[in-house]
C-alpha cells in the first residue's frame, strides 16, 4: 500500500481529523515521507487534499518546516493569488507569528486585500477568526455582519455571530442568529439544543423562559436520540422546572415534565455507562461531558434521597 493511499483511506476513515488531537499528530507525522515520496507529485485531486489536510495538522502540531513545504507546493500548483490558498498561506503566517505585534499585521494584510475584494470569503472569514482570537468582538461582529449581508445563507457565520453576541451577554440577537441557522439547517439538531442552552441562560430561570429552552432541547434529542448535550440540557431544565410552581400556567403539563426529566436521566444513565466502560460503538463521547452527566444524575439522586 503506497502512502498515498494510506493517507487517503485515514481521512476516509476520519473525516475531521483536526477534531482530535492524535488524529492531527497521525497525519503530521506522514508529511515528511509523503513530501519525499515521488506520489507527492501526483496532481490528482486526492493528491491535493491529503498535501491541505498535512498542511493543517503540521501547522497544529509544529511542524512548520513541512507545512512551509506543503503550502509552497499548493501555490504553485493554485497560484499564490487563488482566494484559497491566499487564506492558507494567512493561517500559515498566524501559526508562526510570534506575538500579537505580528497577528495584528497578518490582521491588516487581510484589510487589505479586502478592500480590493470585499467578498473573498475564504479571507473575510480567516480575518473573522483572528479578530476573534485578538479578543476584537466587536471589530468580529461587524465583519460577519458584513459578511451576512453578501452570503446570508452562510450558516457557519450565523452561529459564530450568535456565539460572539452571547459573549456579549446580547442574548436575543444571539438567540435570533441560531435561529437563522435553523431556517437553513432545519434538522440541525445541535443548534436546536444550544438555542435552548442560550434561552436557559437568558431566562434568569423564569418559568416562561425555562419552558422555551425545554422545547429546543426536547426537539434536539427528537432528531438525535443519542445526543449527550441535548439530554444533559433536557435533565437540568426539567429539573428547574419541577424545583418551581407554575408549570401549568406556562401552558405545560407538570407530568409531561417529570417525563421528560425521567427520560433523560435514563438515556443519560445509559451514555455514561456505555461510554464509561467504552462499549463498542460508544468510544465517540467527550470525557469531560460524560464526566459532567454524571455529576448532574449524581446530584439529581442526591436530592431525591434528602
Amino acid at each position: 500500500m503506497t502512502i498515498l493511499s494510506t493517507l487517503l483511506s485515514y481521512l476516509t476513515a476520519n473525516p475531521s481529523p483536526l477534531r482530535l488531537p492524535q488524529t492531527s499528530l497521525h497525519l503530521s507525522q506522514q508529511a515528511p515521507i509523503f513530501l519525499a515520496s515521488p506520489e507527492s507529485s501526483k496532481d490528482t485531486q486526492e493528491t491535493w487534499l491529503v498535501y491541505e489536510q498535512l498542511l493543517l495538522s503540521c501547522l497544529r502540531t509544529g511542524d512548520d518546516t513541512s507545512a512551509r513545504l506543503c503550502l509552497q507546493r499548493l501555490s504553485d500548483r493554485f497560484g499564490a493569488d487563488s482566494p484559497r490558498i491566499s487564506a492558507l498561506a494567512g493561517l500559515y503566517d498566524e501559526a508562526t507569528a510570534q506575538d500579537r505585534g505580528e497577528l495584528e499585521k497578518v490582521c491588516s494584510r487581510y484589510e487589505d486585500m479586502l478592500k480590493e475584494d470585499p467578498t473573498n470569503m475564504p479571507i473575510e472569514k480567516r480575518h473573522i477568526s483572528l479578530l476573534t482570537h485578538l479578543s476584537r468582538t466587536e471589530d468580529a461582529i461587524k465583519a460577519l455582519t458584513a459578511l451576512l449581508n453578501h452570503s446570508p445563507n452562510d450558516a457557519e457565520s450565523w452561529s459564530q455571530l450568535s456565539a460572539l453576541y452571547f459573549q456579549q451577554s446580547l442574548y436575543a440577537q444571539s438567540i435570533f442568529c441560531l435561529e437563522e441557522v435553523l431556517l437553513i439547517l432545519p434538522n440541525a439538531y445541535n443548534i436546536f439544543a444550544r438555542l435552548g442552552e442560550v434561552n436557559y441562560v437568558a431566562s434568569e430561570k423564569k418559568m416562561e423562559g425555562l419552558v422555551e429552552s425545554m422545547k429546543h432541547l426536547a426537539r434536539s434529542v427528537e432528531l438525535c436520540e443519542w445526543y449527550l448535550r441535548g439530554w444533559y440540557g433536557l435533565k437540568l431544565v426539567t429539573g428547574k422546572i419541577l424545583e418551581q410552581k407554575g408549570s401549568e400556567r406556562a401552558g405545560v403539563e407538570r407530568r409531561k415534565v417529570e417525563g421528560l426529566n425521567e427520560m433523560a436521566t435514563k438515556k443519560l444513565t445509559e451514555i455514561v455507562t456505555k461510554a464509561r466502560r467504552r462499549d463498542n460503538g460508544w468510544e465517540g463521547f467527550d470525557e469531560a461531558e460524560v464526566e459532567a452527566a454524571r455529576l448532574l444524575i449524581d446530584a439529581s439522586d442526591a436530592k431525591t434521597v434528602r
